[in-house]
């Protein structure tokens, strides 16, 4: 079984601490509070009809190991979510992704489902194991022929494809060597990262690289809730920073592959609030802003890490080497970012819960905070263009009479789409929207008891079945507009 902290979870217990006494120590009261936006945020969602701009657009996100199944088919290697979710009791109520949505096997229909909702991009994930069984070595030509077929179905269908890297099902074999502890698994990705360009560079006009760094150290390293189930902060610092090195180095070989599309990273940010008006909350959110977001904007962004959260590191100030944030800052040609709740700290450290929550206990529902995570990025780090790669909730979805009515998710996603039109209005180059999720899915450590996909998947029998979100999306992307 899984315990409370998922696949976001907040950091809390120790950490908590250690996040008070470093955010007071630089934070006399005089100092920019960055990304620390006081509440009641002065924002006010706009009403009635709101028309998005020309050519914008509108997308879903799905990731390899969730969706695709067929975990032994066509050679494909182990990675280490095959490990930890058939390891007893990491799991809840022991589920894997064995089959999960069985994509890898149905992806024409799912394709031609998205043709049916008019999506015009669609965000999915490369399966390392899939291209290189063995993490390096020579590239598996099934594996690389599964996403040229989709690729090219997608496009035959005018979709244009989002290509993601790395989401998270590192190569068993790698994670044998040290994983992402060992920082020769940064050249390993780079390596991989340039076969899939060989392959798919003409067409495939946008890559990402790493999907939530935040997600893999904090909850896969600090807490050993997903894959590769570790519990050791020091080793988490330490794949922090090879990840992002990896990402950096990705982006590099992409450069040198002669790629004429984008690349850019995806991550996962959260506003930090302070929970009351103290001044304790205050530096403490300044801290929670660190952890959850300016250790991974700053050295992409501004080639340095957060002296205030990183720096005072051992195992941080250990893994870096001359070069490396130079490499970490190679130029990106736009940032995905993935929004799912806000964070609100008390003076204390902790993290409390101030907004109604979704099924997912960890996510607080606050649409306006995706307003302040996109409009922070342009004021803080300039006018980088942005794609929303992954934005959603859960809920206990049930098929009655054939059809599945979720009102809940249909408002959380209007909310939010109101919020994204107001950062548009501001000024922010926001060019995309992608729901999480195109599907019901495998959500890691929670199994199949979280429905997050616009359409059922009835697992059984594997028949998709469009919610009514769907159909609502449906007529958002026919009209380019929303209404509220």
């Amino acid at each position: 079984m899984t315990s409370g902290l998922t696949r976001r979870t907040l950091l809390r217990g120790v950490l908590a601490g250690a996040a008070v006494g470093s955010a007071a120590a630089c934070d006399d009261g005089s100092a920019p509070r960055l990304g620390v936006t006081p509440e009641p945020t002065p924002v006010t969602l706009p009403t009635g009809t709101l028309t998005f701009p020309p050519g914008f657009g509108w997308g879903a996100a799905t990731s390899a190991y969730q969706v695709e199944g067929a975990v032994r088919a066509d050679g494909r290697g182990v990675s280490i979510w095959d490990t930890f979710s058939h390891t007893p009791g990491r799991t809840r109520n022991g589920d894997t992704g064995d089959v999960a949505a069985d994509h890898y096997h149905r992806y024409a229909q799912d394709v031609a489902l998205m043709r049916e909702l008019g999506l015009t991009s669609y965000r999915f994930s490369i399966a390392w194991p899939r291209i290189l069984p063995h993490g390096t070595g020579t590239p598996n030509q099934k594996g690389l022929d599964f996403y040229r077929r989709l690729v090219d179905a997608l496009r035959a269908a005018g979709i244009a494809p989002m290509v993601t890297l790395f989401h998270w099902d590192l190569p068993q074999a790698l994670q044998d060597k040290g994983g992402w502890e060992n920082r020769d698994c940064a050249e390993w990705f780079a390596e991989y990262a340039s076969v899939c360009f060989r392959a798919l560079n003409d067409v495939v006009p946008v890559w990402l690289t790493i999907n939530e760094p935040k997600t893999i150290v904090d909850v896969g390293y600090t807490y050993g809730v997903h894959a590769p189930g570790k519990r050791d902060p020091r080793a988490a610092w330490t794949a922090l920073h090879h990840l992002l090195l990896a990402h950096g180095m990705a982006v590099k070989a992409y450069r040198d592959s002669g790629g004429a599309g984008r690349i850019g990273p995806a991550l996962n940010l959260a506003p930090a609030y302070p929970a009351d008006g103290t001044h304790e909350a205050a530096a403490a959110a300044r801290y929670a802003d660190g952890m959850e977001n300016r250790r991974f904007l700053d050295p992409i962004l501004r080639g340095d890490y957060p002296s205030d959260v990183v720096t005072a590191e051992a195992a941080m100030r250990k893994s870096i080497r001359d070069g490396d944030l130079g490499i970490i800052s190679t130029p990106i040609d736009l940032l995905a970012v993935q929004y799912y709740n806000p964070v609100y700290v008390s003076g204390g450290g902790e993290h409390v819960t101030l907004k109604p929550t979704s099924d997912a206990s960890w996510q607080q529902i606050y649409p306006e905070g995706l307003y302040d995570v996109l409009v922070r990025v342009k004021r803080d780090y300039g006018d980088i263009p942005i794609v929303i790669t992954e934005n959603g909730r859960p809920r206990a979805d049930e098929l009655v009479g054939g059809k599945v009515n979720d009102p809940e998710r249909i408002a959380f996603l209007r909310d939010h789409l109101a919020a994204a039109h107001l950062a548009i209005q501001a000024g922010v180059r926001l060019e995309s929207y992608h729901l999480w999720s195109l599907l019901d899915n495998y959500e890691w450590a929670e199994g199949y008891g979280q429905r997050w996909g616009i359409v059922y998947v009835d697992y059984p029998t594997q028949r998709r079945i469009p919610k009514a979100s769907a159909e609502w999306y449906k007529g958002v992307i026919a009209t380019n507009t929303i209404s509220r």
